[in-house]
Order: C-alpha cells, then structure tokens, then sequence
C-alpha cells in the first residue's frame, strides 16, 4: 500500500450554480432550496443510465477555491475553537474533497437538474452516487460536539443567504 502516494482524481463534470461568493453561499445542502445543474462530460454520459429513479444524488466534489489545507479549523458557524478537520466538514482540508446530497430533479442527456446545491458555481464534480437511503441513512447515528443550536443556526444561515442576506 503506498503511503502519502499520488493517486491522480479526475472531474467527471461541472457544477453550475448561482453562488460565486463563498461567503455567500448555504452551508450544507440539507439546507439549500437552491436549483442548480450538474453538466457530466460527454465521456462519463453512459455513468448517468438508470440513475434518474433515484430521489436523490451524492455528489462528490474538489472545493477548488479553498485557501488552503489544514489539520485543524474553526467550524463556520459557532466557531469558537478550533477542532480537528476530520471533526468538521470545514473546506480547508487535506485533498479538499466535499460531499453534498442533492434531490434529483430530472437529467435531460448530460444535464443532471438537481435542489438543495450548496456549491460555487464550475465547482469541479469528482464522482456521483444514488443516495441510498437503506444504505445512507443510519436512524442512530451521534452528532458529536454539533449541538442541535448548531444545526439551527447553519439552518438560519444557509435561509439568509438564499434570500440574499448573508
């Protein structure tokens, strides 16, 4: 097994969405009413067969305006302390890989129309999974240091700034 190897990533397609400003932009797709479109390269459009009876999509992304990468960050809301990246889903972070689960609104050939996009727009898409819910869903799963206030005020957040008020 290599250690520290180069293991090359592709994009597979495109995200395009109306947020340019990341400090404007909602935090956690769960939160995002937002429509937005995933173009898929002409190369990975068989990838897409059957994927349209799935309600929704994991998409697996490059944050590729992330400053930097860190072992450790202050969360985006509440952020008082610092935690270990690994306890955060903070952008600064090795590889600068992000998750977001999006519904499935329609795929028109390699046009993958989805709700709840919480990237900036030609955000590079690595990979694309049917979310899963016998698989995804873990009903007693713990939460960690993120309090319910926690997921209130990213709830909070995220509303303002799709109303245009960060």
């Amino acid at each position: 097994m290599k250690e520290n190897g180069d293991y090359p990533c592709r994009a597979i397609g495109i995200a395009r969405t109306p947020f340019s400003d990341p400090a404007a932009t909602p935090i956690q797709s769960r939160f995002s009413t937002v429509h937005g479109t995933v173009e898929v390269y002409p190369e990975f459009e068989d990838g897409l067969i059957a994927l349209a009876g799935f309600s929704h999509i994991i998409l697996i992304y490059r944050f590729h305006r992330a400053a930097g990468e860190e072992v450790s960050e202050r969360p985006l809301i509440d952020g008082a302390e610092p935690h270990g990246i690994f306890a955060t889903r903070h952008f600064n972070r090795p590889n600068r890989l992000g998750i977001s689960v999006a519904r499935l609104i329609g795929i028109d050939g390699r046009r993958i129309v989805v709700e709840g996009i919480d990237l900036l727009d030609e955000t590079p898409i690595l990979d694309i999974k049917p979310y899963i819910p016998a698989f995804d869903s873990i009903p007693d799963a713990t939460s960690g240091w993120v309090t319910p206030g926690h997921v209130e005020a990213i709830e909070r957040q995220s509303a303002a700034f799709q109303a245009g008020r960060p």
